[in-house]
């Protein structure tokens, strides 16, 4: 880690030009389709298409978000059942873009050989894509970051991958309980050189944030 402290934009509900997030629909009520789940490296779809990758622990919300920006009620899969999942699961984005699901980590009752099993398959992911463009890594908004978060935002910068940290579950946690949460995760965050400078708050039971999260992605994708 760097021991230089960046600055960090924040973004709480859709502050951006209204033109510019109107702009954004198209790209997410286009053509969405489920390509392949892998548990190797060797198994990424060929292609030149750019990827976003979106990545968190299990139980912060990571399908439901997903399903949330794209309009679709269960593009990703949601489980009662944390840690179910353990595949990276590829989906095309209008013809020619890839959003990357991965498994969610830092479950409890998964083994520790699960766990360095997990660690190994996306850490081989990270290395070995050539098209990953960035990986948002979501964070509840009731706990910040965890040891098993910093592990992976480690990874990331073994591999000079960037980042961009998105809260998830806003509506559940009082605004003046969360200074404390952002005050202590910023302070983490920015010893990230990789870290993307700018970090947004969403809520899929209120509406917030998703525009703000679109954008983001459809200025990667440009």
């Amino acid at each position: 880690m760097t021991s230089e402290k960046q600055e960090f934009n924040f973004y709480i509900g859709n502050e951006r030009k209204i033109e510019d997030l109107k702009s954004n629909h198209k790209l997410f009520t286009g053509q969405i389709s489920f390509i392949k789940g892998i548990k190797s490296f060797q198994d990424i779809p060929e292609g030149d298409f750019i990827e976003i990758c979106f990545s968190g622990r299990s139980n912060v919300g990571k399908s439901s978000l997903i399903n949330f920006l794209t309009g679709r009620k269960s593009i990703a899969r949601t489980s009662k059942t944390p840690g179910r999942t353990r595949e990276i699961n590829f989906f095309r984005i209008d013809y020619n873009k890839h959003l990357v699901d991965l498994p969610g980590y830092g479950y409890a009752q998964v083994s520790k050989k699960e766990r360095q099993a997990w660690f190994k398959m996306v850490k081989d992911y990270f290395f070995y894509s050539h098209n990953l463009r960035r990986v948002f890594l979501l964070i509840d908004s009731r706990h910040g970051l965890k040891p098993s978060d910093i592990d992976l935002m480690k990874i990331l910068e073994e591999a000079a991958i960037s980042f961009q940290l998105i809260f998830t579950k806003y509506d559940k946690i009082k605004p003046i309980d969360f200074e404390e949460i952002k005050k202590n995760t910023f302070n983490k965050l920015s010893l990230f050189a990789n870290a993307f400078p700018e970090v947004i708050v969403t809520s899929t039971k209120k509406n917030i944030g998703i525009e703000n999260l679109r954008a983001s992605i459809s200025k990667i994708f440009v």
